[in-house]
């Protein structure tokens, strides 16, 4: 299934901490309608996203739990390794439950309206149409129609256009 997520794990780096032994970092680039976040985590966070997965979704081989020995080539196997895992969980499902999504903090995963789907536009009842998510193009701060009282005489036109173009879309000015 195509999703419009894509990841790369492109590098780790080595964690020393007073508290406890040192780890191994994984930085996650997720890639998602244009715009790139990164997120860092460590194996053991991998470890316990795929025993939660495992019970509802086909998920991939993990790469082993137990390296023996620290060293650069082991670590780039396993940064690969994961890497692999998280691109065949993005291939291999069309569902991807809420912890996948949750552990490479996306908050919600866009998806393309189905159109044909539904009988016509009016069709309100229609699953796809209702899972059309949107975000605002403009937000205004107050209540647009009270126009700021301008000291000079001149019309705010920024705002008239605005108001102009939402609510006239086909009236034509003269």
């Amino acid at each position: 299934m195509y999703h419009m997520i894509e990841v790369a794990i492109p590098s780790f780096r080595y964690e020393e901490s007073d508290l406890e032994r040192g780890y191994t970092v994984f930085k996650i680039e997720v890639l998602m309608s244009g715009r790139k976040h990164i997120v860092e985590k460590r194996y053991s966070e991998f470890h316990a996203l795929h025993k939660k997965l495992k019970n509802s979704i086909k998920t991939p081989e993990m790469p082993s739990k137990h390296v023996r020995n620290w060293v650069p080539k082991v670590l780039e196997q396993r940064r690969h390794g994961l890497e692999a895992y998280l691109q065949a969980v993005l291939i291999e499902n069309e569902d991807l439950p809420k912890v996948f999504l949750d552990f490479l903090n996306i908050r919600h995963l866009p998806s393309l309206p189905k159109v044909e789907s539904c009988s016509s536009i009016d069709d309100y009842d229609c699953e796809e149409f209702s899972k059309l998510s949107h975000q605002p193009v403009l937000l205004f701060l107050r209540d647009p129609f009270i126009l700021p009282t301008a000291t000079d005489d001149s019309p705010n036109v920024v705002i008239e256009g605005v108001l102009h173009g939402i609510y006239y879309p086909y009236l034509q000015l003269r």
